[in-house]
């Protein structure tokens, strides 16, 4: 075997990228994993978990089982990354703010709409007080005497349990 052709064996083994994928298929640049965490500013093993609790999350795999992000996969991170980051949101939140308005949605989003998008459901539909929101405010104050009322349980308890 000539040099060029071990050479040639050796990187094809370093950089197996998927069949019809990278520069000499759709033009369309993939990523490792370690190459995905890199320009994300995370670990691997950040995005292999984030693979697991979301289900949108699937980057392509090679025969040999590696993975290979795309631009979708990267804007899909970038987007996690933030909702878990920089807005703080849990990520059965982050998966709740995804579900409720779609993928498509969150990804055209500006930073900081998730956290607007909870903190008035259905604030986007009409300005003023509308029905909704007066029936959430009846909500509420049924809440705090609901909770008023599990407050003087305790404190009764609290009494029983100092004597």
């Amino acid at each position: 075997m000539t040099s060029a052709a071990r050479t040639a064996r050796s990187s094809s083994r370093k950089n197996p990228r998927p069949q019809g994928a990278g520069a000499e298929g759709s033009g369309e640049q993939l990523l490792k994993i370690g190459e995905a965490a890199k320009v994300l500013g995370v670990e691997a093993y950040v995005l292999r978990f984030w693979e697991t609790q979301f289900p949108f999350l699937r980057p392509r795999h090679a025969h040999s089982k590696h993975r290979f992000y795309g631009a979708q996969d990267l804007q899909t991170l970038r987007l996690i990354k933030r909702l878990l980051h920089e807005e703080r949101f849990t990520i059965e939140g982050a998966k709740k703010y995804i579900r409720e308005v779609g993928l498509e949605h969150a990804l055209s989003a500006k930073p900081g709409a998730a956290a607007a998008h909870l903190e008035a459901p259905g604030a986007g539909h009409a300005a003023g007080a509308t029905g909704a929101s007066r029936a959430s405010g009846a909500g509420s104050d049924s809440a705090r005497r609901a909770l008023a009322e599990v407050r003087r349980e305790l404190e009764s308890l609290h009494k029983l349990l100092e004597d």
